[in-house]
């Protein structure tokens, strides 16, 4: 009997074929996950890396709030068209305190990976009231009204403590302080030096969208800033084990 035979008698035996598409199901399986069992962590250590500040996470939570994933990826992939166009491809440890991440797929707009730094602040203003000024092909609703809406942190506390439940290493020193780090990073004439012990000296501390109180424009733009400004890449070296 040849194998296109006994390959017949399993087409044609529905009993046979669940149990050895189960088989082969089962090893497959088992092949990826049994690794992991043996691995201390997945997510490789990367040297800069640390949770959101207070005003970063309210940031955050504004941008999912209003559905910026839905057009912007956050993920640049290993392609040389993206690295050149994007910068450094994104690592998994750049995504280890988003919850839930901000890969994405969807690009009406660019990557956002590596956003940080690229523009000032004056520019993410102009953008957010009326981003056609600044692309005038962009197809962006305006946000604007950001910049009316005042907020005081009253329960960033809360929200921290959540995301320390799920795995974010916020200290006690740093939820005792959620708020009063809150409204320091967005005034650089206050004392902020608690923050930035905190979080780090790369902390950026600045009325960023430059009226006075602390808008959801100021906590979306502190937080647009820091995105892909954690990692060195200069310095940075992949782990070839992993």
């Amino acid at each position: 009997m040849g194998i296109l035979d006994k390959h017949k008698i399993l087409e044609k035996n529905i009993t046979l074929l669940t149990i050895f598409a189960f088989f082969v199901v089962t090893i497959g399986g088992l092949v990826q996950i049994v690794p992991l069992f043996y691995l201390d962590n997945t997510i490789e250590k990367v040297e800069g890396m640390r949770p959101y500040t207070p005003l970063e996470l309210a940031g955050r939570d504004i941008y999912v709030r209003e559905g910026c994933y839905v057009c912007h990826s956050q993920m640049v992939r290993p392609m040389r068209d993206e690295v050149e166009r994007y910068g450094h491809y994104s690592l998994a440890a750049e995504s280890m305190y988003d919850h839930p991440f901000q890969w994405g797929s969807k690009r009406t707009g660019p990557d956002l990976a590596r956003l940080g730094g690229r523009y000032s602040d004056d520019w993410h203003v102009d953008h957010l009231r009326n981003p056609q000024s600044v692309v005038p092909e962009s197809v962006m609703p305006k946000y604007g009204f950001l910049e009316a809406r005042l907020i005081d942190g009253e329960y960033i506390e809360d929200v921290m403590s959540t995301h320390r439940f799920l795995g974010v290493p916020y200290t006690d020193e740093m939820l005792e302080n959620g708020q009063e780090d809150f409204a320091a990073q967005a005034d650089p004439e206050g004392d902020y030096d608690g923050l930035l012990e905190r979080y780090g000296e790369d902390i950026n501390v600045r009325n960023f969208d430059g009226q006075p109180g602390i808008s959801e424009a100021d906590a979306l733009i502190a937080y647009l800033q820091m995105l892909g400004t954690l990692v060195d890449f200069s310095t940075f070296t992949p782990d070839a084990s992993r």
